[in-house]
């Protein structure tokens, strides 16, 4: 697993992640709005309309590109699609300064550096605080350079190198907020998954214990009832018929299937044999390439969290769960619900393929008749 220091909160909060998305909404909205009223109000410094235009929607388009990323269709939000939203947002930086050169007399009233800015903190859910600081850096050291090739004009006593801090600052310190933001939610989240993942193991040692008593209890309840008086049976007979060889061998294989099905025994098995128990709602796994065992933590939470929702509130009636070994570098989870008492919405699911995305699951719902089809799809 990735380390904290490239993690982001949608990786380890995929649900926040997307709680996080309308503020990516908020931000482009409010660059792009903001580009538009303080390019009307310095339009008396503009000495090239159709440029000043073009830094207007540049920066749009880094707005929009910010959000249509951060939706939960196109998780998890990547390292280039930041890098593309900082290159349009420079880019609106220096085509504004190229549409008021040689007339822009003062820095407030210039949103380029504040777009950029403003657009790395409302990125600041689905980044690593690493890059945002970096993207941060690198644009306050091209606005800042703008800022310095504006003072010549500038009708002001400030020194240069002022104007490029002040530009500077504008980029760097939102970006250094969102970095803090993305580092405290991350290693906050992760805190608490360690309690809650102690508590967990703590709970599955008890699981594991019930589950090898109960196996135990199979093969003793087979010995008792079985094997113990067919023993006592042949003990007691003149001459062994080939009836008894083959109630031999039958108890044989019963004694080996009880065995082999403890060994064999994954988290998967224990979850469903738990569910089945505590919901009443029939969980089958099928399973005989052991592919539940490769599935990281996160992965094993998502498909957990699932199972939980369809067997509650009779959701499903029964849920069938099919594990395939890997094809072409991909294995692929198939859970089969059979729609029970309460309905099951297309879109509530559609929640669980966004946070599964997010964890490197790839999935997609489809109905079948009675039944529900739920896929999902990882690499090997």
């Amino acid at each position: 697993m990735r380390g904290t220091i490239r993690m982001t909160q949608q990786e380890v909060d995929p649900l926040g992640g997307i709680a996080a998305v309308p503020l990516v909404a908020v931000g482009a909205i409010g660059t792009t709005s903001m580009a538009v009223a303080l390019t009307w109000w310095h339009r008396s410094e503009i000495v090239f309309p159709a440029v000043a235009v073009l830094a207007v929607v540049l920066v749009a388009a880094a707005g929009a590109i910010a959000w249509v990323s951060a939706l939960p269709n196109r998780a998890p939000f990547t390292v280039e699609r930041l890098g593309l939203v900082v290159l349009l947002g420079l880019v609106g930086a220096v085509a504004e300064y190229v549409s008021t050169v040689g007339r822009n007399r003062y820095l407030h009233d210039d949103f380029g550096p504040l777009s950029v800015g403003l657009l790395l903190l409302a990125l600041a859910p689905f980044c690593s605080w690493v890059s945002l600081l970096v993207a941060g850096g690198l644009s306050a050291v091209v606005v800042a350079i703008l800022g310095i090739g504006a003072a010549g004009p500038a009708v002001t006593a400030a020194p240069v190198l002022s104007f490029g801090i002040l530009n500077a600052v504008a980029v760097f310190a939102p970006a250094s907020a969102a970095a803090a933001y993305s580092a405290t939610v991350v290693n906050e989240t992760l805190a608490w998954q360690r309690r809650t993942n102690a508590a967990a193991l703590e709970h599955e040692g008890a699981l594991r214990t019930g589950i090898a008593r109960s196996v135990q209890q199979g093969r003793v309840s087979v010995l008792s009832r079985e094997v113990l008086p067919f023993l006592a049976q042949v003990m007691t007979a003149d001459r062994i018929t080939v009836a008894d060889a083959d109630r031999a061998r039958d108890l044989a294989d019963a004694l080996r299937r009880a065995l082999k099905a403890g060994i064999e025994s994954t988290w998967l098995d224990e979850l469903a044999v738990s569910t089945t128990a505590s919901r009443g709602v029939p969980v089958t796994v099928h399973d005989e390439a052991g592919g539940a065992a490769q599935l990281r933590d996160e992965q094993r939470a998502t498909i957990t969290a699932l199972l939980a929702w369809l067997t509650d509130e009779q959701r499903a009636a029964s849920v069938t769960i099919a594990l395939a070994g890997p094809l072409r570098d991909e294995s692929r989870i198939t859970i089969l619900a059979r729609r029970g008492a309460a309905p099951l919405a297309r879109r509530d699911l559609e929640r669980f393929l966004a946070v599964a995305r997010a964890v490197g699951l790839r999935g997609e719902v489809a109905p079948a008749g009675e039944n529900v089809r739920v896929e999902f799809r990882h690499d090997a």
